[in-house]
């Protein structure tokens, strides 16, 4: 269906935005070094292994809790049945506003961030997961409504297979990035460094996206 794979496109491309955003980007490296116990730079053998394999687990894990959210958000919509329309239009309109905020930063409050500080870093790969979920449970502001309006989306179609898949191909855009750092560590930061001249660029992009997506919902619950 044309629809279901426009759906997964914007789901993928909503994943990379949320990686190359103000939020994640500029900690990438501290990120690397975190999973693998070693500067992002170093080169030591069996380096590169084991932090994808930490990468891989970390990804799991962020996934995992996106995935039960979109279970979550979409079977509520499912079981309110009767006043799902009202929802999804209060839905779509709020989507658009905060797609417009990404883009202009006009709303302080939303520029407040939340993140969980975890100051061991894994020791095993069960350990990584964990600190994929935490990273998943303390998702900051600044790339929450790219998630919010991939949930909202994922919630129109009903299905909560479909819903999961959704969420699933936006973490494959939000982890691919990461696995590729892992492997390629210094090329890739070396490139993902000279994108930060363009975050203004890619938040607007994101604003865009979203005000997109908010503007598909409520067409579709307006007429």
């Amino acid at each position: 269906m044309p629809d279901n794979n426009l759906t997964i496109l914007t789901a993928f491309g909503a994943g990379l935005l949320s990686f190359f955003s103000p939020c994640v980007l500029p900690l990438i490296p501290a990120y690397l070094s975190f999973l693998s116990g070693a500067a992002a730079e170093t080169a030591e053998p069996g380096r590169t292994g084991r932090l994808f394999l930490a990468t891989l687990c970390f990804m799991l894990g962020f996934s995992l809790v996106f995935i039960l959210l979109s279970l979550l958000f979409s079977g509520s919509l499912i079981l309110l049945g009767g006043v799902k329309q009202a929802l999804n239009i209060a839905a779509g309109s709020i989507i658009v506003l905060l797609g417009l905020h990404v883009w202009f930063g006009f709303l302080p409050f939303l520029n407040y961030e939340k993140r969980l500080h975890i100051k061991e870093r894994p020791r095993s790969w069960l350990e990584a997961l964990v600190t994929g979920l935490a990273f998943g449970a303390g998702w900051t502001p600044c790339v929450g409504p790219i998630l919010g309006g991939i949930l909202v989306l994922a919630g129109q179609t009903g299905s909560l297979p479909r819903s999961a898949l959704y969420l699933a191909v936006y973490s494959l855009g939000l982890g691919l990035p990461f696995l590729l750092a892992a492997v390629f560590s210094g090329a890739c930061l070396q490139a993902f460094g000279r994108l930060r001249k363009y975050l203004p660029v890619l938040q607007a992009l994101s604003g865009l996206l979203l005000i997109g997506i908010g503007g598909v919902i409520l067409f579709k619950n307006l007429y």
